[in-house]
């Protein structure tokens, strides 16, 4: 029987800058200890809190400016409020660039971790010295998704865990073969964590037991290498934003 355990840490206080996150997870995962082939995924605001990553900003729009790469759609509401989807310094594609008010010391707004993909790597090493078990690591963030309602924990970082399991080659029940079939494993791990951890119960960290065959060298690919590159994106660019472009174009070819 194929079984999958996933549980919340407790005991993880509010985490500060300069907290040694490593020694914070290990001491809340003693009561259950880690053991080899373990997935620990990270909600990503405890690591941008341990590294400092603040920002005095009054004003959060001048912060996602900041921050911003380009911008994929943005829209203004009848009630005022705007909706900014952009491509970040990470290129991650997201509504305000990762940029979080909330929970946040008066006047500032906290940003994603500078490099994720660093900052899992180095909590998978720091817990595989600590503990003794080979475990790998998950950073997750809040994404929404094109086309569907609602918000899912996605991943924006990994360090020692395989992101895809690349089926591509085999066959499946059927004997039929299998030509692009990829899971983004990492994706469905972190929104598996996140069925735990929850939005406001105080968990930022979960355990997931029973993908060991996911765990490898500290070296895999990050999380990076789950975003599209330019060449293959097919959805560039928001549906009025497209429009736009496209009329500005035929307008600027008309009069040649």
């Amino acid at each position: 029987m194929r079984a999958l355990s996933v549980w919340a840490l407790e005991r993880i206080g509010e985490i500060a800058d300069g907290d040694d996150l490593v020694a914070i997870i290990a001491e809340a995962a003693a009561a259950e200890p880690l053991a080899d082939g373990d997935i620990l995924v990270v909600t990503s605001k405890i690591v941008s809190k341990a590294e400092g990553r603040f920002l005095r900003a009054d004003d959060r729009e001048d912060a996602i400016a900041s921050e911003t790469v380009r911008i994929v759609a943005e829209r203004t509401w009848p009630s005022g409020s705007r909706t900014r989807i952009v491509e970040s310094r990470l290129g991650i594609i997201a509504a305000a660039a990762g940029v979080d008010a909330s929970n946040t010391p008066e006047g500032t707004v906290l940003l994603l971790p500078a490099d994720p993909d660093a900052s899992a790597r180095a909590l998978a090493d720091g817990l595989r010295r600590a503990t003794g078990a080979e475990v790998g690591v998950i950073v997750s963030d809040t994404l929404g998704r094109a086309w569907r309602d609602g918000q899912i924990d996605a991943a924006i970082g990994a360090g020692g865990v395989h992101v895809f399991e690349d089926l591509r080659g085999q066959t499946d029940a059927q004997g039929r073969p299998l030509v692009v079939t990829q899971p983004c494993v990492a994706d469905e791990l972190a929104s598996a964590a996140d069925l735990v951890k929850r939005k406001a119960s105080g968990c930022p960290v979960a355990v997931i037991r029973g993908r060991a065959d996911l765990v490898g060298p500290l070296d895999l690919p990050g999380a990076r290498s789950i975003i599209r590159p330019a060449e293959r994106d097919m959805f560039h660019t928001g549906a009025d934003e497209a429009y736009a472009a496209g009329l500005a174009a035929g307008s600027a070819a008309d009069e040649r």
